[in-house]
């Protein structure tokens, strides 16, 4: 009897052990934790148009565009994984027609444009297997100055009426994608 006393709390103690191994081994908070931006024009509990999932990177005191992410190179558009963009019916980026589907998001950074791209090939890993030939549409936008400085990348919706925009924010730079649906 005592020995299967001995036996029981050896199993206990061995399963809760076990249990605490597998808890150690989770990784840290992502450095560049991912986020979710959605365009909902009639507000919080509306109907979704479109939804971005993205890395949010730090700047962290560092110069990122020109710099760590240098102008006139595609660019994943965030940190990690590519960014991509799930739209729930067709809208028209600038002057291109996109039709309802879920795309990758790169940009091509300058100091006074950005040229964002719409692109079909999905589950990348940052711009490294990025393939022109997927592109779907370029927009050309200007770049403009904000009012303080954005630490962690930014993408956002604003606008309720028959036009929006996605914003893109970071460091001081801010670039307005209009959006008509």
């Amino acid at each position: 009897m005592k020995m299967i006393r001995v036996l029981i709390i050896a199993l206990i103690a061995t399963a809760a052990t076990a249990e605490l191994s597998v808890a150690q081994k989770f990784p840290g908070l992502d450095p560049s934790p991912a986020d979710i931006a959605y365009f909902r024009p009639g507000g919080r509990n509306s109907e979704a148009f479109a939804k971005v999932t993205y890395g949010r990177p730090q700047k962290k005191g560092r110069t990122m565009l020109g710099s760590t992410e240098p102008y006139g190179k595609v660019w994943r558009l965030g940190a990690n994984e590519a960014t991509e963009i799930k739209l729930f019916k067709d809208l028209t980026f600038g002057d291109k027609l996109i039709k309802a589907g879920t795309y990758s998001l790169f940009a091509i950074p300058n100091e006074k444009e950005w040229v964002i791209i719409f692109n079909s090939k999905l589950d990348q890993w940052g711009a490294y297997s990025y393939d022109e030939k997927a592109d779907v549409a370029r927009i050309t936008v200007p770049t403009s100055k904000t009012e303080s400085e954005v630490e962690a990348f930014t993408i956002m919706f604003d606008g309720k009426d028959a036009s929006a925009a996605m914003y893109i924010g970071w460091e001081n730079t801010m670039v307005k994608v209009p959006i008509k649906y």
